[in-house]
């Protein structure tokens, strides 16, 4: 064993344990949700097994064999008294694959659990899959519901960027041996940021989705979806309908698709949810939030105009420049609600707040007034009925 094997993995290894025991701490934020100081997970977060070859004889100057790229995208979910994401785990070769971190405190302390998740496949082997959403369904299983993307074998000779996204389904009793289903069925050729609702529907099985003619056309794009399906093995839905369209000149005009699984409150179902909107840098993704009626899960009650979070700072910089996205959020034995969401398609964060405080947003801030002269209406309104305050 030489000095550089000894020095770099002694190196390596106290980075690793230092991301892991980093503190956390809370950093003021003025509209409705807390932010923390530092991601929660990242690429760094990743264990040292994972990534290098550890054995001196065939790795003399200790250098990463299998490269990591980025930590994102994590479904989220409180179990066995921890707090766990699934990860979207990317290695510097582009691909994804599932990982389990888990942590006894909702803000940092994150590191991942044994092994890379093994993902079974179909009969038609998925090229990549990211993004899991988990629902612990009333039916006692938790299931994943994840994007699966295979190449187009309809693309011309040459073209390697046309892709095919469905939704893949699979279920857990544990979050680490996983049971591979069929992937949903729908009428739209293809799928994106589908997710399994935590109850029956009608005695059926009902998913929101996200309807695209094809894997990036905008114009085939109408919005979430909302759909049931009779059983979940396979998961066939006839019908969609759409629940909550994008909007001219707005923060989702140019497409929007579900966050995590919705969590059922006293005041109807809440969604955090992604909206894009295009501006001179190319995208820019926020999230949001809305209340669904509790027994028709389909109907939106409450949308407050604008965003819940949006990218700024460091979060504003990554692979994917500009963008906030989220696929897990958990409601805390304090009853505090964390939402895990990843910056730039690179590192995993968390903003918090009290359960009421999000409730109240949702329910008392005014809607999208749609036009300047509407805005100015409102905003008006508000300063004179606080002018009793001042």
């Amino acid at each position: 064993m030489n000095d550089a094997y000894k020095q770099r993995r002694k190196h390596f290894e106290q980075r690793h344990g230092s991301l892991i025991n980093l503190p956390n701490p809370p950093t003021w934020d003025s509209r409705v949700m807390q932010r923390y100081a530092h991601p929660v997970l990242t690429a760094g977060h990743v264990p040292v097994s994972w990534r290098f070859d550890l054995n001196p004889a065939t790795n003399p100057y200790f250098l990463e064999r299998l490269g990591m790229n980025a930590v994102f995208n994590a479904g989220a979910i409180y179990h066995e008294g921890k707090y766990k994401l699934i990860t979207r785990t990317e290695g510097s070769d582009r691909k994804s694959f599932f990982a389990l971190a888990e942590s006894d405190r909702p803000t940092a302390g994150f590191r991942f659990a044994g092994k890379p998740i093994v993902m079974p496949e179909t009969d038609e082997p998925d090229v990549n899959v990211y993004d899991m959403r988990l629902t612990a369904h009333e039916d006692g299983w938790i299931y994943g519901v994840f994007c699966t993307e295979r190449k187009d074998p309809a693309a011309p000779k040459g073209n390697t960027t046309t892709a095919i996204a469905q939704a893949g389904i699979a279920r857990t009793r544990n979050l680490v041996d996983w049971e591979r289903l069929p992937d949903l069925v729908t009428p739209s050729p293809q799928q994106r940021n589908a997710v399994l609702h935590p109850e029956l529907v009608d005695g059926q099985y009902a998913f929101y989705t996200r309807p695209m003619s094809g894997f990036l056309s905008e114009d085939g794009a109408p919005g979430i979806g909302w759909g049931l399906a009779e059983r979940i093995d396979p998961a066939v839905i006839k019908e969609e309908i759409i629940v909550d369209p994008p909007h001219y000149h707005s923060i989702k005009e140019g497409k929007n698709g579900m966050g995590p699984a919705p969590l059922k409150t006293e005041k109807g179902w809440l969604h955090v949810l992604h909206g894009v909107r295009y501006c001179a840098a190319g995208y820019r993704y926020v999230l949001y939030a809305f209340l669904c009626d509790l027994e028709c899960p389909w109907i939106v009650t409450h949308q407050p105009g604008g965003y819940l979070l949006a990218p700024e700072g460091d979060e504003r910089v990554g692979d994917v420049s500009n963008v906030l996205f989220c696929n897990g959020m958990i409601l805390g034995p304090d009853n505090v609600l964390y939402v895990y969401y990843a910056s730039s398609d690179t590192r995993m964060h968390v903003a918090s707040a009290p359960l009421d405080a999000i409730l109240d947003h949702v329910l008392h801030a005014p809607p999208d007034a749609r036009t300047s002269a509407a805005c100015v209406k409102q905003r008006r309104a508000l300063i004179a009925n606080n002018e009793a305050y001042l």
